[in-house]
């Protein structure tokens, strides 16, 4: 489904040169549940952001479904981004004057999925409902704890039906039982509705519930 294949990034910070990600190779297969795990700085992010079509590759070669995308334009990037992946990020991300209905709406509007807000509607509820927060619908941000809002994100997430979803810490700013019960409900998700889930964290505790892991440390992938 995803596949890196020697993938290098390099970013310089003015006068050096520092090496985020070194020749790391990988791939995901459709209906994982995969944790990549590591500590702060060892390359997770960048990974994520790669293999999301977020972020370039310096040398290397990242293929989607067996295509290679290197070579693709941002605008077709980003069509490649709205129809197959969905992101959950580790600061939520959401608008803080929409309502929790408008900020998994709004993933569709970005995506410009087929049909209008009438017929969105019936999924925007149901995702809504999966991550159980239809009596939130109307809440915004400031409204919800940290753990709904990352419920919204997850929500947002699944609205567009992706192929697969990439979580960047999503347990990071939860407490132990919050974090617990959202890798449950991805965990869920994923079996449920066999979206492909690759998520970082660097919380051991939370390793039990993945089926793959991946450790990387210093830019470089030791599975």
């Amino acid at each position: 489904m995803i596949e890196l294949r020697e993938v290098t990034k390099e970013y310089e910070l003015g006068a050096t040169k520092v090496e985020a990600l070194k020749a790391v190779s990988l791939k995901i297969e459709r209906g994982e549940f995969t944790a990549i795990v590591g500590p702060s700085g060892s390359g997770k992010t960048t990974l994520l952001n790669i293999a999301g079509l977020l972020d370039r590759a310096t040398s290397g070669e990242v293929l989607l479904d067996g295509v290679p995308v290197e070579g693709l334009s941002q605008r077709e990037r980003a069509g490649i981004r709205g129809g197959k992946i969905g992101f959950i990020f580790q600061g939520f991300n959401l608008v803080p004057v929409f309502d929790v209905y408008e900020n998994v709406e709004l993933s569709l509007v970005l995506a410009k999925a087929e049909g209008g807000r009438v017929e969105w509607k019936d999924r925007i509820t149901r995702s809504i409902s999966e991550v159980g927060l239809s009596e939130l619908a109307k809440h915004k941000p400031a409204e919800l704890s940290g753990g709904q809002r990352q419920r919204v994100a997850i929500a947002r997430a699944l609205v567009k039906r992706p192929e697969i979803i990439l979580a960047d810490e999503p347990t990071a700013n939860l407490d132990s039982k919050t974090a617990f019960s959202i890798i449950e409900l991805m965990s869920a998700l994923n079996q449920a509705e066999r979206t492909t889930f690759v998520f970082s964290t660097h919380d051991d505790r939370v390793l039990k519930y993945a089926r793959r892991v991946l450790r990387i440390e210093d830019g470089e992938i030791a599975e």
